[in-house]
Order: C-alpha cells, then sequence, then structure tokens
C-alpha cells in the first residue's frame, strides 16, 4: 500500500521536463515586455473592455524571456480588480489570437493579476501554494511587465484554467460542459453565480447569461439541472456535483476569509466542469483578495477584523441563495467531513506562524527588490513590508486589510475553541492492504461510531462506499479488538481507496487530505521485465498519414512486445504528463502479442474506440511516459519538436535509440524504406485505414486505374475502375504491413493492413 502524496507528484513532476511547469516555476520571475503600433493603447483597451465581448487588441510583438511573439492579442481583465483609472490594470495575454498553435512553453493564454487590495504581494500565490495540497487548482507565479518599454511592476502570474487545465487534472478532452461563474455585474441587479434556480425561469437559459459565462460549445441543460437539484433536491446533492472537492472549496474559503468567492456576498470566483462522470467539478479562482483582503459576507455590512477572525465555520449553512453550501451542510455526514478539512488546513497551515510565515516572506524576498521599483502598484514600500504582519489602510476605504499573521492566528485561536471542533474526532492508523480473492483494507479505529472504506480503480472514477466492520469476518482480527475490515473486488488494476470514521460529534479521513489524496493498492500483476515492453515508434504530426477507424488523420502511438510471450496491457497506462501518471487506462484485457505492435490514437476522442487516449501529442515536444499508473515507470522519453508525417522511433527496431524515421505503423521499424510524401485528393474517402481483409474506395468522380504497392514498390494489386466512383479491394491474402495506394496518379495515401 502506498500513498499518493504531493511529494510524490513533485517527484513525478521533476521527472517529466514538462515544459509548460517551468513558465508557473515559483522560484523564477517570469520577464514579458509587450510592445504597442498604437500609442493610445491604454484608451483602445479600456474601450474594448468596456464593450461586451469586446475582443483583443493586437500588438506587433511581446517578448517573453527573450523569446519574441508576433501579431499577439491582449486585453484588460477582471471585474472589481480593473478600473480605467488604474495606472495597473490585470491583463490577458493570448499568444495564439492571431498565429494559431504560437505558444511560450506549451502556454498560449497568459493571466496577469495587478495584486489589488493586496499590499504584501503574496496572498494568491501562497493560498494557491496551499489549496493545491487538496484539490485541483492553478499554478501561480510571478511576472515583470514592460508596457512600450515602460516598467509596469510586478503582476501575479496565474495558469488558465481552459482546457490544457482540464485535460489535465480531469481524465477528459476538455470539451464538456464548462463555465466560468462570475457575475457580468457584481454590484448591479442582475443576480449573482449562487447556483440557485430561479422558480420563473427554470429553463430558460438566456435569464442566466449575466451571472455565468458558458466556456464550452453547450452545456446550458447540464447547468440548469445542476442548478435545479441544489434548489429543489438537495439530498441528492451527491448525484451532481463533486462532493469532496464541493467541501474542500466551502472550507478553504471560510478559513482563509476568502469572501471574494462563492462563500461571499457576490458569489462569485470559480469554474464548474462537468466530467465524464456527469458530476460538476469545482475550481477555486482568484484569491489575491484571500486572507481576509475582501470583507463583505452577507452585504449587510463590512466586517471588522475582529470580526473576520471570528468568521462563524458554518457561515452561510442557512442561506437559501448559497444552495450548495446549504444542502451540504445539512447532511449530517457531509457537515463532518466539511469540517474535518476545516481541521486539516488548520492544523497543517496555521497551529503555528512557523508553518506558513516563513513562506511568506520567502515570496516576498523573491519579489522585493522588483517591487520596490514598481510605481503603479496600490500601496506603498513601507505597507509591503509591514503587512505580512500588521494591518494597511485600504485605497480609499475606511476599513483594513488584516495582517496575514495576525488575521490567522486570532482565525486558528477562534476555531479551536469554537465548539464544531472541540468534540474528539476518531483515531485512524495503521490502514494496510492485502489480497485473498479480493482487496481486504484494514484500520485500527478508534471513538467511532461508523467506519467507512472508499474505493475506486482510477483516477477517473468516483469512489465508491462499503461499511467496515470489526467482526472477526473480513480480515479484522477478533471481533471488537478495534481492527476494522472491509474487501472490494479484485478486477486487474491499481485500487485507490480512503478510510473515513465518525461518531456523532466529528469525522477524520485517512489520509487527512482524501479524496485529493488516497492509498494505492498494486493489484495488477507483476510489470512487464524491463525491455519487454516498449514505447516502439509515434507520428505527432500527422497531416497526411495514416488515418483512424472513422478516417481522421490523428497522432499515434505504436507499442512493442519484444518477449517472446503475450503482454496483457490490464492495469498499465499511457500518458503525457508525469504528474498524472493515469492519464488513460488500457481496455482490459488488452493483449500484444509475442514479437507484436499495438497502435494507440493520441486524439482525445475515446468516443472513436477502445484505442483511442484521452490525449494528444503536442508536435513543439513533450513526455511520453507508459507506467501502471503510480510508481512502476515501463518505458518513458522526452522528445522534441517533431516533423510533419515523419515517425520518430526506436531503431532497431524495439531496441535501439529514438531516431527520426520513415513511417513503419504497426510494422518492423526499418529506416531502408524510403521517405514517402503521399498526395491528398479531398473527394477520395478511404477506409478503413487500418485495414484488415476489405478495403472501400469512393470518390465524387471516376477513379480510373487503382493500384496498391508494398514497401518495396512491388505492385500486390491492380484494377481499373474507369467508369466506377467506389472500389472495393480484397486484402485477404496480403501480409501485415504498410501499402502505398495509387489512385489515377492523382492521389497517392499510405494504407496499414493488419493481420
Amino acid at each position: 500500500m502506498k500513498i499518493k502524496t504531493l511529494l510524490f507528484a513533485l517527484s513525478w513532476m521533476g521527472m517529466s521536463g514538462a515544459a509548460a511547469q517551468s513558465f508557473y516555476d515559483i522560484n523564477t520571475v517570469q520577464e514579458i515586455k509587450v510592445s504597442f503600433s498604437q500609442p493610445n493603447w491604454s484608451y483602445l483597451l479600456d474601450s474594448l473592455k468596456n464593450v461586451s465581448d469586446g475582443g483583443y487588441l493586437v500588438v506587433p510583438q511581446v517578448e517573453i524571456n527573450g523569446q519574441v511573439f508576433d501579431s499577439v492579442g491582449i486585453k484588460y481583465k477582471g471585474y472589481s480588480s480593473y478600473d480605467p483609472g488604474n495606472l495597473k490594470n490585470p491583463i490577458h495575454i493570448e499568444l495564439n489570437h492571431i498565429i494559431k498553435g504560437q505558444n511560450y512553453l506549451g502556454v498560449k493564454d497568459i493571466k496577469l493579476s495587478n495584486v489589488f487590495y493586496d499590499p504584501t504581494f503574496v496572498r494568491e500565490v501562497l493560498s494557491y501554494e496551499i489549496l493545491r495540497k487538496y484539490m485541483d487548482e492553478p499554478l501561480a507565479n510571478y511576472a515583470k511587465l514592460w508596457l512600450d518599454g515602460e516598467y509596469w511592476g510586478v503582476y501575479v502570474n496565474v495558469e488558465s484554467v481552459s482546457k490544457p487545465f482540464l485535460r489535465k487534472h480531469f481524465h477528459t478532452d476538455g470539451d464538456n460542459p464548462f463555465f466560468k461563474c462570475n457575475p457580468v455585474d457584481v454590484a448591479g441587479t442582475n443576480g449573482h453565480a449562487d447556483l440557485k434556480l430561479d422558480e420563473d425561469h427554470i429553463t430558460d437559459s438566456a435569464f442566466y447569461y449575466d451571472r455565468y459565462e458558458l466556456k464550452s460549445d453547450y452545456g446550458w441543460a447540464q447547468f440548469l439541472g445542476l442548478m435545479d437539484t441544489l434548489t429543489n433536491y438537495p439530498n441528492k446533492v451527491h448525484r451532481v456535483i463533486d462532493v469532496d472537492r464541493a467541501l474542500w472549496m466551502i472550507a478553504f474559503n471560510n478559513v482563509f476569509v476568502n469572501l471574494d468567492s462563492y462563500t461571499g456576498v457576490f458569489a462569485q470566483n470559480y469554474y464548474l466542469y462537468q466530467d465524464k462522470n456527469d458530476r460538476w467539478l469545482p475550481v477555486v479562482w482568484d484569491l489575491n483578495m484571500s486572507f481576509g483582503g475582501f470583507n463583505n459576507l452577507d452585504g449587510s455590512q463590512l466586517m471588522t477584523i475582529q470580526q473576520m477572525k471570528q468568521l462563524d465555520p458554518l457561515a452561510q449553512a442557512n442561506n437559501s441563495f448559497r444552495p450548495l453550501i446549504q444542502s451540504l451542510l445539512q447532511n449530517p455526514t457531509y457537515k463532518r467531513m466539511y469540517l474535518a478539512h476545516m481541521r486539516t488546513i488548520l492544523q497543517e497551515n496555521f497551529a503555528s506562524t512557523m508553518l506558513y510565515r516563513p513562506r511568506a516572506l520567502q515570496l516576498q524576498a523573491l519579489i522585493s527588490a522588483d517591487v520596490l521599483a514598481d510605481d503603479k502598484k496600490f500601496y506603498s514600500n513601507a505597507q509591503f513590508v509591514s503587512n505580512i504582519d500588521q494591518a494597511v489602510n485600504q485605497n480609499d476605504l475606511a476599513s483594513q486589510v488584516p495582517g496575514i499573521t495576525d488575521l490567522m492566528t486570532g482565525r486558528y485561536n477562534f476555531l479551536s475553541n469554537n465548539a464544531n471542533f472541540t468534540a474528539t474526532p476518531p483515531s485512524i492508523s495503521n490502514v494496510s492492504d492485502l489480497w485473498d480473492g479480493e482487496v481486504y483494507v484494514t484500520a485500527n479505529v478508534s471513538n467511532a461510531t461508523t467506519v467507512t472504506l472508499y474505493y475506486r480503480y482510477d483516477s477517473s472514477r468516483i469512489f465508491q462506499s462499503l461499511q467496515m466492520w470489526d467482526d472477526g469476518q473480513h480480515h479484522d482480527g477478533t471481533a471488537g479488538d478495534g481492527k476494522y475490515g472491509q474487501s472490494f473486488p479484485y478486477n486487474g488494476l491499481v485500487g485507490q481507496y480512503y478510510v473515513y470514521a465518525e461518531n456523532a460529534n466529528a469525522g477524520m479521513f485517512s489520509p487527512q487530505r482524501a479524496e485529493h489524496e488516497f492509498y494505492t493498492a498494486t493489484l495488477n500483476p507483476a510489470n512487464p521485465n524491463v525491455g519487454d515492453l516498449v514505447i516502439n515508434e509515434f507520428l505527432a504530426s500527422n497531416t497526411n498519414a495514416e488515418v483512424d477507424e472513422v478516417g481522421q488523420h490523428e497522432d499515434w502511438i505504436e507499442l512493442y512486445n519484444n518477449s517472446d510471450i503475450p503482454i496483457n496491457m490490464t492495469g498499465l497506462y499511457l500518458t503525457d504528463d508525469a504528474t498524472k501518471p493515469d492519464k488513460w487506462l488500457f481496455p482490459l484485457g488488452t493483449t500484444i502479442p509475442a514479437k507484436g505492435f499495438l497502435i494507440v490514437w493520441a486524439d482525445e476522442d475515446q468516443s472513436q474506440g477502445p484505442l483511442h487516449a484521452s490525449f494528444k501529442l503536442s508536435n513543439g515536444g513533450e513526455f511520453l511516459m507508459l507506467s501502471n499508473g503510480t510508481t512502476g515507470v515501463i518505458d518513458s522519453l522526452t522528445f522534441g519538436p517533431q516533423h510533419v508525417d515523419t515517425t520518430y522511433g526506436r531503431y532497431p527496431n524495439g531496441t535501439g535509440p529514438f531516431v527520426f524515421m520513415p513511417r513503419t505503423f504497426n510494422a518492423v521499424n526499418s529506416l531502408t524504406i524510403p521517405a514517402f510524401e503521399p498526395t491528398e485528393d479531398a473527394s477520395l474517402k478511404i477506409f478503413p485505414n487500418p485495414a484488415f481483409d476489405n478495403l472501400s474506395i469512393t470518390s465524387d468522380q471516376p477513379l480510373g486505374l487503382i493500384r496498391l504497392s508494398d514497401a518495396l514498390g512491388h505492385q500486390v494489386i491492380r484494377v481499373d475502375r474507369q467508369d466506377e466512383r467506389t472500389a472495393r479491394l480484397s486484402l485477404k491474402n496480403l501480409p501485415s504491413g504498410i501499402y502505398f495506394l495509387n489512385i489515377a496518379d492523382r492521389a497517392t495515401q499510405v494504407v496499414s493492413v493488419i493481420r
């Protein structure tokens, strides 16, 4: 049994060489320089911001750490943090706005926060860093910005919550329903992003356009269904939302007094994405006013610092206009889970100022000289230093921004003595697992009335629950000895699980960061011997090469079995992100014969067949790994920029180093096959490819002479379809391999035959 931890994820991160990570490396301050062709660029940016869907201002050049990009889109972003009177406004840079695919280290969208209402410059970065211990959240670091040659100061550089983020964390292609929950006018009368369904607008999605921004191609019907469940069927909340992520979100908002959020008056600054299980997954966003930077809970009156220290841990639990909080906290078990999450956040981060103050000072030291030189920031140099510990006056407001340590010391003391936290929770220890026909999990538990095992088989699935017993019949020792046991079925995969125990007054998780962290039981058979199963060849830029079952040119990955016996792929995974080793699971029962090949299409379209991975390959270079989903790496490589319709593969086949080579799809790698550039005719449809016994050809004009040649140039089929627009070729007598299909000398295509 192993525990999936943050340190484990970081160790994978170091192996991956994932380029985007370096753009958000906390130890590096990025340098971004924007050159405008418009002398009145500031006026133009303000004008675009004040127009609904105003779009981007195109600038001739943006330089990032010395690398120059042409024709880039730029605009102001933000709501309360933007103001035309500001010297320093938040900025969104879109590198691929004009030149599609243009990116810096894999990043296309750059979101720069202007450190509004944060004298310390650390609230946002530190908050994201802590929150990532408990749920999937954006990376964040710092950037220095120059606009038209003038230094514009230090910004917070936050990873965009967009398709790359969704793909990385949520095991989908990123095309599912996706909403940004921010009212267009937070102070207006059009309502807030509170997730409450209006009884007079049950199916009228247009009524909600000013509260929620649809970021996907579809999703309003599903989103209205979410609001309907939260508003009218709160006991079914688990069917429509990831309860654990939601509990972590509201626990974080409360502990950190992060009121510019769903918890606060405007119910905003979060995303919701629907996963393949039809559950909505929350992502917290915009933390520049965390640690009490915003002090409006419900609109009744602004809170004093003392009131923020004593914010009720059950704030908004009885507010029908916060149906997510209300529906969760009215459930006794969810309420105990929520309080357990709050207790974990408090104990791990705020039981002593030594747990977080040195980190805040470390972040400040990284940017200190650059902040002191920033003459456009909202606060003075003295306030930058003092607000770590002491309150400072807010700009143009009578209230104050609390000192971080003063607020959180008071917050910890208040919550520790609050009646919701004085009850003694259960104790859980010695969690372990063993296989005996099923997977048995045992744990020593005391002071509990109920103990529950939660399990699943990979990170894309929902945890299922089973009650654990101390009855001597579940590998739990003697009845009544405090050792609890339960089992879940063995299905040849890696099992993930955690234990939750509760009594009438408190709950406890093991591991305490569950569900974000969990234990793993390695259930699959032993990994193949080193070198027996390898990534053999791949194509990361498929323009006119092989097509999949539906005739699409998609990237592909070829695996090869070097051994003399079949290899069962059950329990093995492919990934392009080392922090997510279990990104795509091979279908149960998949095997590769001895000395055989297996093709996986890397197209993010799993609806097209079982061997279509949930990720694409980057032709600019990235990472690829075959593993057992945890620590067992079977094969991996990091590759650089790729060539169109040219593969990168092992030569000699199965054992050699990777080299650029002619494509040998599902066949032995060879450098002797001449490089071949296929030609396309859009009127032709050739399918299936790869082919088995037959190949069909259709065209909107007569086909003429059809010739099929093998990889050595020998003609193996020749037919004349002078007056016909369809043809069907029998391939039953052909061996597996790559063939060249020529049609009337007007088009040539590569065809793969599989046996």
